[in-house]
């Protein structure tokens, strides 16, 4: 890969160098802009919810920095002449829809023609400086938490390929156009410092970025992670493997202890590339149950998935075998 340009100023608080989610230019003592961009091709059929899990996926990276998003743009390559303009709506509609949901305002954007369609969104938000959650936030003795379900890479590949368990979408829909809104703000409320969005590198990816940074060690407890309904039957099938899920494992295998009853479909559902994940968050044990607390009574759930211990040489140490659904501990 060639070198890329150092990108240095004294106010870029949060710049590429780190692998964040997003980009944080400092104001003033107390006021920072979050700066992203994300787009994609489809993932589902719909238009509509194209859009929208678009929309959400965007936004996740303002979340994932502890800030608030407040502006975005829309981003669109389209074929011309191959699909219906009706489509093209659909979609705007769709982002439209969880923007104002999230109480950010759509202020324009900017298209392309293109062979293959693409959208997304850029996205500025605000954050206090002091206030920031970030890839090397996390701090040893924290408790790690998810706030949504894996196999949304598994799912979509399946999907494409008519073999999709009943359900599995719907469901995975649902997963994916939840805004990670509610978990940013109880991080912060429950005292977080570190938390990542879990997307295109599968959550061991992810994890790796967010010790790497923190020189830190996580501990992994496998059969505590929650899955969409579907994703366990695609994975044990032996099938739809995709070339994100093959270079995710091989990027952390060598920073990774793997206990011995790691099984192969539970590197599957660790590296499978998520689109419109939850947050991975470091919590301070003293706020863990409080956490759990704000998560559900604002009507979400969040699975306690391991811990962050000192560096000890690998980045990532991980146990168990993912579990059926009914079987996993909440």
């Amino acid at each position: 890969m060639p070198l890329l340009p150092k990108n240095e100023h004294p106010d870029l608080i949060v710049g590429p160098s780190s692998f964040d989610d997003a980009g944080v230019y400092r104001l003033s003592d107390s006021l920072a802009l979050v700066q992203t961009v994300d787009f994609f091709t489809p993932i589902v059929d719909d238009p509509y919810d194209y859009g929208r899990i678009a929309a959400v996926n965007s936004l996740s990276d303002v979340y994932a920095m502890g800030g608030r998003p407040i502006t975005a743009l829309n981003i669109v390559a389209f074929p011309d002449g191959q699909l219906p303009e009706e489509a093209l709506a659909q979609i705007l509609t769709g982002a439209a829809d969880i923007c104002r949901e999230a109480g950010v305002a759509v202020a324009g954007g900017h298209s392309v023609s293109d062979r293959e369609l693409k959208f997304g969104l850029s996205v500025t938000g605000l954050v206090h400086p002091a206030r920031l959650l970030t890839n090397g936030g996390v701090m040893p003795g924290q408790i790690l938490f998810l706030t949504k379900p894996l196999g949304t890479g598994l799912i979509s590949n399946a999907m494409m390929n008519d073999a999709a368990p009943e359900g599995a979408v719907d469901a995975m829909v649902e997963v994916m156009v939840r805004l990670n809104r509610l978990a940013a703000e109880t991080a912060l409320a429950c005292r977080a410092t570190g938390a990542t969005d879990i997307t295109g590198f599968g959550l061991l990816g992810h994890a790796r970025e967010m010790v790497h940074a923190a020189n830190a060690s996580l501990h992994l407890d496998a059969s505590r992670l929650p899955l969409i309904p579907g994703a366990l039957q695609i994975a044990r099938s032996g099938s739809f493997y995709s070339g994100g899920e093959r270079r995710n494992l091989a990027f952390v295998e060598q920073d990774t202890s793997f206990g011995s009853e790691v099984d192969e479909v539970t590197r599957r559902i660790l590296s499978d590339p998520q689109t419109s994940g939850g947050l991975l968050i470091g919590v301070p044990e003293s706020s863990a149950r409080d956490f759990v607390r704000r998560m559900r009574e604002g009507g979400e759930e969040v699975w306690e998935i391991g811990c962050v211990e000192s560096f000890d040489g690998k980045r990532i140490h991980l146990q168990g075998k993912v579990l059926d659904p009914d079987q996993a501990n909440g």
